[in-house]
């Protein structure tokens, strides 16, 4: 079975189109707003989507150069198959709260222009996925950026990847709705 290259970009673009749609007419007043201090405004779950791909792009240029190598423990981790499908599953329930790494924390106060960063992240995404598209995603393994002991295989966390930014569409979808929010 080939790379879903084809799948991944419509889901990805669906993501992207989605934003758009439900926050591209916002103000940096609406985009920046958080139902309470502890939470989230919509700048910072697309400021955070953007932060979380990018630690995956040396990943993709080294694909698409020919010069990534599986290392010995991506080849032989026993977790592979169990993370990859433990994630992708977490992902998807909006219940289970999933602790950030401080890294991917995002700023307070975002620009105005996170919708349209957002849009042109996506497209680089797309992008880089298309040029590391000659790999088998079957084969490939990755280490997660954030949890060093975990991987998994290439096409799983695309997967991953697009639930993440799911979650936190609904995440942003979800702040617009609360009582209180400007209007």
């Amino acid at each position: 079975m080939p790379n879903d290259l084809e799948g991944v970009t419509t889901a990805i673009n669906e993501i992207s189109e989605d934003v758009q749609s439900s926050f591209g007419d916002l103000s940096v007043g609406q985009l920046n707003w958080k139902p309470a201090p502890e939470s989230w405004s919509v700048a910072q779950c697309l400021d955070h989507l953007i932060k979380s791909n990018e630690e995956f792009f040396p990943e993709l240029d080294h694909l698409a150069a020919g010069t990534r190598k599986n290392t010995l423990w991506q080849r032989f981790s026993p977790l592979s198959g169990i993370a990859g499908a433990f994630l992708v599953n977490s992902l998807k329930k909006d219940s289970q709260k999933i602790k950030t790494n401080q890294k991917m924390t995002p700023p307070s106060n975002i620009d105005a222009g996170i919708v349209l960063t957002f849009q042109a992240h996506q497209n680089s995404l797309v992008d880089k996925l298309s040029a590391a598209n000659s790999a088998d995603w079957r084969k490939v393994f990755l280490t997660s950026p954030f949890v060093k002991i975990m991987t998994y295989r290439m096409d799983t966390g695309l997967q991953a990847i697009i639930e993440h930014e799911k979650r936190h569409i609904r995440q942003a979808k979800r702040v617009i709705e609360t009582e209180g929010f400007p209007k």
